[in-house]
């Protein structure tokens, strides 16, 4: 099983959240995409584009920040945080 979980924070507090699991045979990668996709159409959000800094910071930690900076269009809160809560190997 691989769950992620994605937290919305305004102004330090976290103001929504869930969780993701995917039991395919998928590889990691294409799980993470598929999770951001679930999130995005769930709560009608543009796809946060992936910097340098959150891929290095996704390789040491399992978990990134999506800021204004990875957007697009504007958001209502501070940062989208991804974290991988359990993963299988």
């Amino acid at each position: 099983m691989f769950r992620l979980w994605f937290r919305f924070v305004k102004d330090s507090r976290l103001v929504k959240d869930t969780t993701v699991s995917d039991f395919s045979d998928n590889n990691r990668t294409k799980k993470i995409f598929d999770a951001i996709d679930e999130v995005c159409e769930h709560f009608d959000l543009s796809h946060p584009v992936w910097l340098e800094s959150n891929i290095q910071e996704f390789k040491t930690s399992s978990t990134t920040r999506f800021t204004k900076d990875n957007f697009i269009e504007s958001i209502d809160f501070d940062y989208l945080e991804m974290s991988v809560l359990d993963e299988d190997y």
